[in-house]
């Protein structure tokens, strides 16, 4: 085939392109032309072929009804059950301290010692005036006698009779006065001696030998009794639902994996200083033997539900919120590991260290999804991770692990159906 001279001689030769003939406008590239083709033609394939549907796996639980009791645990601190700090009655000198923390001493052993000179003076001096009362007593004794001798004979006035009676009996006072003030200094005298009342252990010691102390100012603090108690704080909102005797479990940091039943020994009546706590006492049964005062102790309290309605807990991260309140997603329709996710409201209650309350919205046995609630949308298919398709556990794993089995292996997931 011959070329097409004549078109080509009618292309003008643009100056300054060295004989290169200019390509007339309106005049396109083959290459351009291919290029435009291929672009259409895969636009028009690609409108032909519909998208596959992309079903999200969600994580999911299966949750249970807690049948409307819940439990709440209060911290304490534990101690003896009779706790007494023991003091002199009189003011004075400690001249000895006898015991150490730690020791177990018996009823009456001595505890501390205090100089008893000036009370020893005082015993001395209310004797003496004692002996003074007594004498005088005598003297008027022998006065009413004479006196009665003689007005019986006639020689003494009815008036003189009755001084004489008066004096006797002024004097028979004031010695019963002495014998009574003798007393005060005998016992004041004894006082500087401060013993054991009960068997028990001496918990802490304020004072040493040589220092002044007052009448009443702790001098030792003794534990006795055989079983510890717990105090703690209870919310106002929570101590009209305790009463004395409900049971208790109490356990200790210092002792983990054991749990001490109690029972509840005493309920406030009145908030402690500014809070509005009020305070609760337990006791430990004989197996809280173990266990020492000031140790740290959780105590927990079963409270049931106060208006009879079930109370399901789940992970916080399930629940959602926006303009229309707070839902949850429940996975329905699940068939070979698929389902649709439906969203629910619901209405939730307390924040435990167990998880949410959700007091409506949900039921026994629903699927609930436990992550990504924001990302899905109601109605959406999804896929239950962990959940094997019917009669291939194989085919559930492969299917499982395209799309999340490394989430699957840090929460593996549990044998009562829970997708975590």
């Amino acid at each position: 085939m011959k070329p097409n001279l004549d078109r080509a001689r009618a292309w003008p030769v643009t100056p300054g392109t060295k004989g290169r003939r200019a390509v007339p406008r309106g005049v396109a590239w083959p290459g351009a032309l291919l290029g435009v083709v291929a672009l259409l033609c895969v636009g028009c394939g690609g409108s032909e072929e519909d998208a596959a549907p992309v079903i999200r796996p969600v994580r999911y639980q299966t949750i249970f009804s807690t049948g409307g009791a819940r439990t709440r645990s209060f911290s304490g601190l534990s101690r003896a059950s009779v706790e007494s700090r023991l003091s002199f009655k009189v003011p004075g000198t400690v001249t000895r301290v006898a015991v150490s923390v730690g020791d177990h001493v018996k009823s009456g052993q001595l505890i501390a010692d205090m100089d008893p000179k000036d009370y020893r003076l005082q015993k001395e001096e209310a004797e003496a005036s004692l002996r003074r009362q007594q004498a005088q007593a005598r003297n008027a004794q022998a006065d009413y006698d004479r006196v009665r001798a003689l007005y019986e004979n006639g020689h003494a006035s009815l008036g003189d009779l009755d001084a004489a009676r008066a004096g006797s009996e002024t004097a028979a006072a004031a010695v019963r006065a002495s014998e009574k003030g003798l007393e005060l200094a005998v016992s004041q005298l004894g006082y500087t001696r401060l013993t054991a009342p009960v068997d028990g252990a001496i918990a802490a010691v304020n004072v040493e030998a040589n220092e002044n102390v007052q009448a009443g100012q702790t001098v030792v603090v003794l534990t006795s009794g055989s079983t510890p108690e717990v105090q703690v704080a209870m919310p106002e909102v929570l101590i009209g639902e305790v009463t004395e005797g409900d049971s208790v479990l109490v356990t200790f940091d210092a002792m983990p994996g054991r749990g001490f039943p109690a029972v509840v020994t005493e309920v406030g009546v009145a908030s402690t200083g500014m809070a509005t706590t009020f305070p609760v006492t337990v006791r430990l049964g004989e197996s809280g033997k173990d266990v020492r005062a000031g140790m740290a102790a959780e105590v927990a309290f079963r409270f049931a539900s106060s208006d009879g309605k079930n109370r399901i807990v789940v992970p916080p991260v399930a629940v959602g919120e926006d303009r229309e309140g707070r839902f949850a997603f429940v996975v329905a329709d699940v068939k070979d590991g698929t389902g649709v996710a439906r969203r629910v409201p619901v209405r939730t209650g307390d924040l435990t260290s167990e998880g949410l309350e959700v007091v409506e919205g949900l039921s026994d046995g629903d699927l609930l999804v436990t992550a990504g609630v924001n990302r899905i949308t109601d109605g959406q298919a999804v896929r239950l991770l962990g959940l094997t398709r019917a009669g291939s556990d194989e085919a559930g794993e492969a299917h499982a692990g395209a799309d999340g089995a490394a989430g699957d292996e840090r929460s593996p997931a549990g044998a009562a159906g829970s997708g975590r």
